[in-house]
């Protein structure tokens, strides 16, 4: 039964995270040689961002897909939310190391809501991961009564 509210956590949180290929990160007032090349740093300026953000996205939108295996739905709920939590880690660490071709001063200009949409994902699949349990406990339970 796809019209369950994990769903709709589950989808909010597959747009939330491929959102973040519309939506920069941040943005610089001076050029750079490595991520802020063009002056503004979204997921396209390292692969490594690129595959988190996919594998992320793709995973939650499959993961509605799997309500007959509720176990395996969990275990991949968690996967996204370490997705989610690594990366913000992984865009700050390459903010600040600028991959060892920055210049010292990088003048970040505004901070956009790219950073926001990690913590949105994982309170989204948070949610999702809670009404899932439920869901398998009321199962259990009425397994118990048969």
């Amino acid at each position: 039964m796809i019209q369950r509210i994990q769903s709709i956590f589950l989808l909010l949180a597959s747009l939330s995270l491929l959102a973040l290929f519309v939506i920069p990160f941040a943005t610089s007032t001076t050029a750079d040689t490595n991520l802020f090349a063009d002056k503004v740093f979204d997921v396209f300026d390292n692969p490594i961002l690129m595959v988190v953000v996919g594998l992320g996205g793709v995973l939650a939108l499959v993961n509605i897909f799997l309500f007959k295996n509720r176990p395996l739905q969990m275990r991949l709920d968690y996967l996204v939310i370490t997705l989610s939590i690594l990366l913000p880690l992984i865009a700050i660490l390459l903010v600040f190391q600028g991959g060892g071709e920055t210049s010292g001063d990088i003048g970040i200009q505004e901070n956009y809501f790219g950073l926001a949409m990690p913590i949105l994902a994982i309170t989204f699949t948070a949610l999702a991961n809670r009404f899932i349990k439920k869901d398998n406990k009321l199962v259990k339970s009425i397994d118990r009564l048969r």
